[in-house]
């Protein structure tokens, strides 16, 4: 059985202490400071960009009046600048009626912008066929091998190499295989061809081909005799090398490509 080796983390946790003494309640001094705010600005008249602006959001002067007071309080401080004044009125609805109907105007606004993108997207997928006849708009293939690639390796997998001692195939994926050590949990080398019990050939196979006494002890290595692991996770496979990729429970053949 192939044993994987868990390393623990510590976590550090900085406490930091601030002061809990107030000259007066901060909550209290916010209220009143957005209420005079507010009463402020909904009496100061709109500018014409304003009216400009409310007009091209379908809104009255007294709506945009109210989402410009708004906009001075929370909700400006904690969204993006780019928020519409549909949202920011729907947001802050003063009855469920007003929030349909702001929810209402917004959705229909967002199906017209959809179908604009949708139709400038047709548009230019024509003109990249008539400019470019020869070219694929995407390369499929290529989003495909990468995906492929990504997939391949994680952190957590282990390879299983099965091998041989007199296999020049099999030493050069396992040079390929331990290059990709730091990207593993670990890899397990099973060995066919060595008499059972024979750790002195292993070691001295181990030690020409450049592993690491390090990774053994550690066990980001390991060393095996076969004694029939690869008829049991491949039957009928006997052709060399061939390497495999545990990832958790599940053992699944990998292509030397892959590394």
């Amino acid at each position: 059985m192939i044993k994987s080796l868990v390393v623990g983390a510590t976590a550090t946790v900085l406490l930091l202490f601030t002061s809990t003494s107030w000259a007066a309640d901060p909550l209290d001094v916010q209220s009143e400071h957005t209420t005079t705010s507010a009463s402020v600005l909904q009496r100061s008249p709109l500018t014409e960009h304003e009216r400009a602006r409310a007009g091209l959001w379908g809104l009255s002067e007294e709506e945009w009046g109210r989402y410009r007071t708004l906009m001075e309080g929370i909700r400006g401080s904690i969204s993006p600048a780019s928020i519409s004044p549909i949202e920011v009125l729907g947001i802050h609805a003063r009855s469920e009626a007003e929030r349909r109907k702001y929810a209402k105007r917004w959705a229909g606004m967002m199906r017209k912008d959809a179908e604009r993108i949708l139709a400038f997207q047709r548009a230019y997928d024509q003109a990249h066929r008539l400019l470019y006849p020869n070219e694929p708009l995407i390369d499929v293939s290529r989003l495909l091998s990468r995906r492929a690639a990504d997939e391949a390796l994680r952190r957590t997998d282990r390879l299983l190499l099965f091998a041989r001692p007199d296999c020049a195939v099999c030493d050069a994926l396992l040079a390929r295989v331990l290059a990709s050590l730091d990207r593993l949990d670990g890899v397990d080398v099973f060995f066919t061809g060595i008499a059972a019990g024979d750790e002195g050939a292993i070691r001295d196979w181990a030690r020409e081909r450049g592993i690491r006494p390090e990774w053994v002890q550690s066990r980001r290595v390991t060393l095996n005799f076969d004694a029939g692991t690869l008829e049991r996770l491949a039957p009928g496979r006997e052709d060399l090398p061939v390497l495999m990729r545990r990832r958790g429970d599940s053992v699944t053949p990998l292509s030397g490509s892959a590394l």
